[in-house]
């Protein structure tokens, strides 16, 4: 697995589970959350992207 690919996944997740708890408990910076899953989406589609385009 690429080293994007990876980030991203434990990116969106480390933001999901971010937002989830900002859900129940209001913490300060909660809002990164959001961005921190946008990156990792982003991340993952520039893994994908580069490994089909035959990159190393």
């Amino acid at each position: 697995m690429e080293w994007r690919t990876l980030a991203g996944v434990g990116l969106s997740t480390a933001g999901f589970l971010g937002y989830v708890a900002g859900i129940y408990v209001s913490y300060p910076g909660r809002s990164f959350s959001i961005t921190a899953v946008m990156v990792g989406i982003t991340l993952i589609a520039i893994g994908h992207q580069t490994r089909a385009s035959g990159e190393p």
